[in-house]
Parts: structure tokens; C-alpha cells; sequence
């Protein structure tokens, strides 16, 4: 894949605005590695304290990150592209998350498919407008504020109704 298609993904090696300039020296590094030092006599808590995973803890389980299953019913604008992104920026910014990139689809006839693609991790969409119902993927880590979105897409979409699914990622990662 060329490094232009890898920038299409938002996965070029290096970070760039939407324009292609290189903005790495605004954005602090993150990492989800770590490289244990094997000479420290620490506790183990201390090591744990200087990772860059930016694991949460959600109702008392340390977890990867929340991961919120919303789906809107009886929604509109399902078909706006340009609205669709405008909601997504929304959502990232009242999460307090960083946006790296947002892809989105239209389809023919309808419906639009996409991913905003951040630091903390996704949101990702999917529409059907013809059955009026959109379905909302919203995984972060850190000090982002998944639950925010709940209410940024339902204002922006005015569903009949909607449901929300936590998962706790990577409860099980020591």
C-alpha cells in the first residue's frame, strides 16, 4: 500500500493534518507498549503507574476502555454525509478525545458508513435511512468521555428511541 493510501486509512507513519502537514511536534507521543525496566527494585504498582497504556478503571475493573453498542431508531439525517461529520467532531471534542482522522461512505441509494479514527481509539457508523436507524460504535481509553456521545448523536440525530451497550475491553490483560 502506498504511504498515500496508508494516510487515506489515517495510519501513516507519521501524523499529519487533514491538509498533509506534519503536526507531530504538537502531539504527544502515545504509546500502548511498554519496555519494562529489568534493573529497577520497584513495586510492580510503581511500574504499572509509569505505563502508556491508558487503561481505565470502570466500576472498579480496570479495563482497555469502554466500549459503548449505541443504536438510534427512528433517527434522522442518516444520509448527511457533512452532518455526520460534524456530529462525530462533536462527539470526539465533548469526549475529550484526539481526533486523528475521520473516512466516511456514502452509499447508493442511501446510507453512509464510516470511522473516526482517534487517539483514545474509534467511533465508527453505519445508516440505514430507509429504515430510519444508525448503528454507533464508540471505544476509548484514557481520560476520554465515551458516554458523552450518547448524548451528542441523540441530539444530533433526534431518534425515537435508542440503546446502549457497554463493553469493558481487555479486562483480562494483566
Amino acid at each position: 500500500m502506498s504511504d498515500d493510501g496508508l494516510f487515506q486509512l489515517g495510519m501513516d507513519l507519521e501524523a499529519r493534518d487533514c491538509e498533509g502537514r506534519d503536526f507531530t511536534a504538537f502531539v504527544e507521543p502515545r504509546s500502548t507498549t511498554h519496555t519494562e525496566d529489568n534493573t529497577s527494585t520497584a513495586p510492580a504498582a510503581h511500574l504499572q503507574d509509569d505505563r502508556l497504556d491508558h487503561f481505565i478503571e470502570r466500576a472498579g475493573v480496570r479495563c482497555a476502555g469502554s466500549h459503548l453498542i449505541i443504536d438510534l431508531y427512528d433517527a434522522s439525517r442518516l444520509d448527511d454525509l457533512p452532518y455526520i461529520e460534524e456530529a462525530l467532531k462533536t462527539c470526539v471534542e465533548e469526549a475529550g478525545a484526539t481526533l486523528l482522522h475521520i473516512h466516511l461512505h456514502p452509499f447508493e441509494p442511501t446510507g453512509v458508513s464510516g470511522v473516526a479514527v482517534l487517539a483514545e481509539s474509534h467511533i465508527s457508523v453505519h445508516t440505514w435511512p430507509e429504515a430510519g436507524y444508525a448503528a454507533f460504535d464508540v471505544f476509548m481509553c484514557g481520560d476520554a468521555k465515551p458516554e458523552r456521545c450518547v448524548e451528542v448523536l441523540e441530539r444530533a440525530f433526534r431518534p425515537g428511541r435508542s440503546q446502549v451497550s457497554e463493553l469493558l475491553r481487555g479486562k483480562e490483560v494483566a
